[in-house]
């Protein structure tokens, strides 16, 4: 109860408590890096009135359920780091995703002290917190781990106008992502602009293919333990991003991932095992709605349950 009380608190500063949390953080590096993992969640609810709910669609739904419950929808970002021989993710921050349909409606639950806010994108909510952190831990690389639908130059743009080359992106890729080869500096004596990409290699689907039967084996940390992985590693360039990025293809039987890193310096196993690391998020979100009871949490109005940060 009395945890329940200090989080409604409407006049907690949590934008200063996330960041002197960050202050105790002991080391927060892992292999001489920053691991942020990326990622959102939807929180069920049953009040009307709870900050942020409306009709979220659930791709995770099953048959049983409603496509489209009344839910918070929560971007969350974590650290990720071994603790004790395993990895673990802690949270770092989080914004409420609020639908421009239901800003635009100025529900009364989507209204903080009483104003209705600025519409803002999963991708430029992710930002903020990145660089909210970078600017925290300023000076050393980061790499933001996380799926395809965050995967993308929406995200790693403007990561990299405001933070440079330090930031890096590990995500994976669409089967029918379209992969270049590296150009030729000095290739092309036509007068010009030299190209920015060779040829076409094809996509993620046809390489795996082509690929799978030159895989190499690897041990590689995942879940826990040294497992043997075997994959294909290639640096291609990719036009979504718009640089050359080393792709490593991971088969497993008939099935197969394509994961890559801007970061050409990290090793095949290293792409494997922190690709392999962001998991612990999902069981974050589990810990965070079921172990700490965000999903049973119930605040008494709108404005408390706004500043609820599980809510």
């Amino acid at each position: 109860r009395r945890f329940y009380t200090f989080m409604a608190s409407n006049k907690i500063p949590w934008h200063n408590l996330w960041a002197a949390l960050w202050h105790l953080i002991p080391d927060p590096l892992s292999d001489g890096r920053l691991m942020i993992a990326l990622d959102d969640f939807i929180n069920p609810k049953t009040g009307r009135n709870i900050f942020g709910c409306s009709h979220i669609f659930d791709h995770a739904a099953k048959d049983n359920q409603s496509k489209y419950p009344w839910a918070q929808n929560v971007v969350l970002i974590g650290l990720l780091k071994v603790i004790k021989g395993r990895w673990a993710c802690l949270p770092l921050s989080q914004r409420f995703y609020l639908p421009q349909k239901a800003i635009n409606a100025k529900s009364d639950n989507m209204r903080v002290a009483g104003k209705v806010v600025s519409f803002q994108t999963k991708l430029q909510q992710a930002v903020e917190m990145v660089i909210q952190v970078a600017q925290h831990f300023a000076g050393v690389d980061i790499i933001i781990v996380c799926d395809s639908w965050f995967g993308n130059n929406g995200l790693f743009k403007p990561l990299r106008t405001k933070l440079g080359n330090f930031v890096h992106l590990l995500s994976r890729l669409r089967s029918n992502t379209v992969l270049y080869s590296i150009p030729k500096i000095g290739s092309s004596k036509k007068p010009g602009r030299p190209k920015k990409y060779g040829s076409r290699l094809g996509s993620c689907a046809e390489m795996a293919a082509a690929f799978m039967a030159y895989a190499s084996t690897y041990h590689v940390f995942l879940y826990g333990k040294y497992r043997e992985v075997n994959a294909y590693s290639q640096i291609v360039m990719l036009k979504t991003l718009k640089c050359p990025v080393r792709v490593v293809w991971v088969f497993r039987k008939t099935q197969w991932i394509a994961i890559f890193s801007t970061d050409l310096k990290l090793s095949v196993e290293q792409i494997i095992e922190y690709y392999g690391a962001r998991w612990k998020i999902e069981s974050g979100f589990k810990e965070i709605k079921q172990d700490i009871g965000s999903s049973k949490a119930k605040p008494a109005c709108t404005g408390s349950d706004q500043s609820h940060q599980f809510s």
